[in-house]
């Protein structure tokens, strides 16, 4: 949600000794976790499905709420 989207954009070029988002996120999609990106929010910052990776998907509020409600712990930070 919110500026988090950006973190799934394809391509990202970080320089030596900074964490790389995109790599990270491959790991998950790797081990089948699922990566949400909320529509507004990538509507928002002019993201569109061909900017962001592999393996991750543009979603809904619903399908948030729904994915809570399914998960055996929710973190918030």
């Amino acid at each position: 949600m919110a500026d988090a989207v950006v973190a799934a954009k394809t391509g990202q070029k970080t320089p030596d000794g900074y964490y790389n988002v995109e790599r990270m996120l491959k790991g998950v999609v790797a081990g089948k976790g699922q990566i949400l990106l909320c529509g507004t929010c990538m509507d928002a910052r002019g993201l569109t499905e061909a900017d962001i990776m592999a393996g991750v998907r543009r979603s809904t509020m619903n399908e948030l709420a729904a994915a809570t409600i399914a998960a055996d712990k929710v973190l918030v930070f």
